[in-house]
């Protein structure tokens, strides 16, 4: 059974807990109360009765079977029909893990589906129920109660998001850390959490114009415009923290540019050093190369070779060697080889 909790209040006093729908249903008609039924991951015979017992419009059932819904709010006739991704901070993995839940409002009743273990509804229901002043106001108490929990549960998200990204700024300018994997996996979960909560912000205010049409309340219009106000926050700081990261970005991308080209000067210099050793090698290994030309011509033992038999020809062979060895190491040194 996918029922989480299911009770009926008249002024704001829980006054049944019946175990099937069919019984809510029956008991709603006869204590003229408000019915505030929650379901987890119910499924399609659960919604679809529910949605004929309530008049509950097909889009809205289709959306509640679908799942993986934006955050928005839509209206249908005196029904309105919200979805809210709360979410909570995995510090482990650096990563936002979002829930989905739709809430369907009437008249006289409340319907919560939940897709995901975010938000806590017991919670809420338990707030509620504490402040039987504040549920006698209606469904509508509850929508803004589930607004507040989900909210508020940003505070979290919002903590864990910025404890990293502070880490994240004192290791830019640490040597050996590269950090652009890190600030590019952050800003996505930033970028996902800013789709979850920007439209928040259009859809209360969308709730408080409407609120003189659905006669909602006045005390609890100061409420929603009080929630208003905390998701402003919520979402000025999203948009604080992703011009950090972009910024830091920047500045890692700068910083890691900087260090390649001190890793290429390193290697340029090296090569320099390298090409120097090559020539003074070259230019000693011609240096001995002529001396051995010769020495191997005038070492081969022949009968008959030309000059074998000449007085000054021993003598010549060894000035020859010195004259070009002396030669090639004036040429050298001039070129700056030696």
């Amino acid at each position: 059974m996918t029922i989480i909790d299911n009770a009926i209040y008249v002024d704001g006093i829980r006054t049944a807990n019946p175990k099937s729908l069919s019984e809510t249903f029956e008991r709603m008609r006869e204590r003229q109360g408000m019915s505030w039924i929650g379901l987890y991951r119910p499924s399609e015979e659960e919604i679809r009765e529910v949605a004929d017992e309530f008049g509950i419009h097909a889009l809205v059932v289709e959306d509640a079977l679908g799942g993986h819904q934006r955050s928005k709010l839509e209206r249908y006739g005196d029904v309105l029909f919200m979805v809210l991704r709360p979410a909570r901070y995995l510090d482990d993995t650096e990563e936002v893990e979002f829930g989905e839940v739709h809430v369907v409002v009437g008249p006289d009743f409340v319907v919560t589906i939940r897709h995901a273990e975010s938000p806590d509804l017991g919670r809420v229901r338990r707030r509620l129920e504490g402040d039987p002043a504040l549920l006698a106001r209606g469904p509508e108490a509850v929508l803004y109660a589930i607004l507040d929990e989900v909210v508020d549960e940003y505070a979290p998200v919002l903590a864990g998001l910025e404890n990293d990204i502070d880490e994240i700024e004192s290791q830019l300018f640490e040597d050996d850390v590269d950090a652009t994997q890190r600030i590019y996996e952050l800003g996505r979960e930033v970028i996902d959490f800013q789709r979850a909560t920007q439209p928040l912000s259009g859809m209360l205010e969308a709730l408080l114009r409407g609120s003189e049409k659905y006669l909602v309340d006045e005390e609890l219009q100061r409420y929603l415009r009080d929630v208003l106000d905390h998701t402003l926050r919520v979402a000025d700081r999203a948009n604080t923290f992703r011009t950090v990261l972009d910024n830091a970005l920047t500045v890692e991308s700068t910083i890691v540019a900087r260090r390649q080209n001190e890793e290429m000067r390193r290697m340029t210099e090296l090569s320099i050093r390298q090409n120097e050793e090559v020539k003074k090698i070259s230019g000693w290994a011609a240096i001995l190369f002529a001396p051995t030309l010769i020495g191997t011509i005038y070492g081969m033992n022949f009968d008959h070779m030309p000059e074998l038999h000449w007085v000054l020809g021993y003598p010549m062979a060894i000035a020859m060697m010195l004259a070009m060895g002396l030669g090639l190491y004036v040429v050298f040194k001039r070129k700056g080889w030696l």
